[in-house]
């Protein structure tokens, strides 16, 4: 008993479960806005191609050779090719047809065409004529076999005036007419999209809501999108979400509606619109705009007046909230360009800062490589001078130990006492000092004579680089300024020091702080905080 109750319960829920809609979200609905957009890019293709089979038509019209019945079917033809693409062209054929009918006597063509005129001329806003071509038409007086024409064509030229009063639910409900569509639902072959559209139409309109869902579904899963009664069937998918409160299905259902418009180049469209001002609600107000700027210029190009007005209403706020979101736009845009100017200004500074720091580099590697060519030099000469002292040292002593052991005292007596030897040794010194001190303090003369009265500065003979009192100031800049030192070092007396010293402060601006000044000059290596010669490098002199 239990087995039976469990396969009794599965065989209740199963249809449910089969038959369950799959849930639409946020991805599906971008994606299936995003496919309206590419066939929005697309719909002139489509448009050509109807305009073309219409041209076809129209030159087959002009055949002289046609019976005014074929012209008649020619033009009914042409005005249905016209329907929903451009309704005043359609309307001008279904005239021109029933006049020709009337001439000619075929009562069921000319019926056919007044069933169809009255349809259309609510687009017009001819409302009242409309109304009058349809209500003299008996429904007796309609062949059997066109039936389910008069009444859809009832049923459609109702809705029509239904949407000038959607604002007005009374008005809307006396002119929304359901009992054409029962009638029609009657004579139409059960397994046509037809019946199955109006019939699903029919539960709708009876607020049978689930049922409708499902059969719809099946409808849109059975017929192709090009087919004028999938867009009809979507956009009643699309109400049935709203009915449910379903926001993704209402959105996802009439972009696929205005799919299927686009695609079967329908002009006459109100999914577009719709869809245009649900947008607008969730702030999507670029696509707001364009598909409501899209679906006005439809209804112009088709001579829609009731699209017209309808989009014309909506078209002011979104075209509003559109140039406002422009216009934040152009801010940003304002506002990074600002940014990408501050950003190039500081850029140029820093490469600016930069070259200045390479160039100031660039001096620093180029006097780094002065200065240690002035120290190559410098060191080169201190050993030359070393190298020259040791070997006149070993001459000196050769000479003497000659002298001594030939017996030659007294000659070696004479050239001590005759200060030669010193003399000679002294002029060398002098000579690799000056250059040695000159590669240093290349500008040294030019500095000291700054520091003296114009009518005292020094000049140097042809040949000479320094002299004494330079020789004096320059020991006393390398840091030797113990007078009894540079006496030794000159070969001088420290009297004579003292009064060469004294001389040359006579000389100068400031004889207070000549030597201070002096002591100040800068040598290459000064201006890049590189070595400064010292004393100590010229401590070897003093064993002359």
């Amino acid at each position: 008993m239990m087995f039976l109750r469990i396969i009794i319960t599965i065989c209740a829920i199963f249809p449910l479960i089969t038959s369950a809609k799959p849930t639409i979200d946020e991805r599906d609905v971008a994606r299936m806005l995003k496919r309206l957009d590419s066939e929005l890019e697309r719909c002139d293709i489509y448009i050509e191609s109807r305009t073309h089979t219409i041209d076809s038509l129209k030159s087959l019209l002009s055949n002289r050779k046609l019976t005014e019945s074929e012209q008649i079917r020619l033009m009914f033809q042409i005005g249905e090719e016209y329907n929903a693409y451009k309704v005043d062209s359609a309307l001008i054929f279904y005239n021109r047809g029933y006049e020709m009918s009337k001439e000619h006597g075929n009562d069921s063509i000319r019926t056919r065409f007044a069933i169809k005129r009255a349809t259309f001329m609510p687009l017009l806003l001819f409302i009242t004529n409309a109304q009058s071509i349809m209500d003299s038409i008996s429904e007796a007086s309609v062949p059997k076999g066109m039936k389910a024409e008069y009444y859809d064509a009832r049923r459609q030229m109702y809705n029509y005036i239904s949407n000038f009063y959607s604002d007005y639910s009374e008005v809307y409900r006396e002119y929304r007419e359901i009992e054409s569509q029962k009638a029609l639902i009657k004579e139409l072959n059960h397994e046509t999209p037809q019946y199955r559209l109006n019939y699903v139409e029919h539960l709708f309109y009876s607020r049978k809501f689930d049922m409708a869902e499902r059969e719809l579904t099946s409808l849109v899963a059975d017929i192709d999108d090009k087919n004028p009664l999938y867009a009809r069937a979507c956009h009643l998918l699309s109400d049935i979400s709203n009915v449910n409160g379903d926001y993704h299905g209402r959105i996802y259902y009439l972009a696929l509606s205005a799919i299927s418009d686009i695609r079967c180049a329908t002009l006459e469209v109100s999914s577009l619109q719709e869809l245009g001002r649900l947008l607008y609600s969730r702030d999507d107000i670029k696509r707001a705009h364009d598909y409501l700027s899209h679906a006005l210029q439809n209804a112009v190009n088709c001579k829609v007046a009731l699209r017209i007005i309808q989009t014309s209403q909506e078209m002011p706020i979104i075209e509003n909230a559109h140039r406002s979101q422009i216009q934040s736009f152009r801010t940003r845009i304002f506002v990074v360009i600002a940014i990408l100017a501050v950003l190039l200004i500081a850029l140029y500074l820093t490469f600016k800062t930069v070259k200045k720091k390479n160039e100031i580099q660039h001096r620093m590697s180029s006097k780094l490589a002065e200065a240690n060519r002035t120290k190559d030099v410098y060191l080169s000469q201190f050993l030359n001078l070393c190298s020259t002292y040791m070997d006149n040292l070993n001459q000196f002593s050769k000479l003497v130990n000659r002298k001594i052991s030939a017996g030659k005292g007294e000659d070696l007596l004479k050239l001590t006492k005759s200060g030669k030897f010193v003399e000679e040794q002294s002029k060398e010194f002098y000579r690799i000092f000056d250059d040695a001190f000159l590669h240093i303090y290349p500008t040294f003369v030019e500095d000291v004579n700054s520091l003296l009265l114009p009518e005292k500065k020094l000049t140097m003979r042809d040949g000479e680089k320094l002299n004494t009192d330079l020789r004096i100031l320059a020991l006393m800049r390398l840091g030797i300024e113990d007078t009894s030192r540079i006496a030794q070092m000159l070969n001088y007396s420290v009297y004579t020091i003292y009064t060469y010293r004294n001389k040359f402060k006579s000389r100068a601006i400031d004889r207070d702080s000549f030597e201070e000044e002096g002591m100040r000059i800068k040598s290459i290596s000064d201006n890049i905080g590189l070595f400064r010669p010292s004393s100590v490098l010229f401590s070897p002199i003093s064993i002359v």
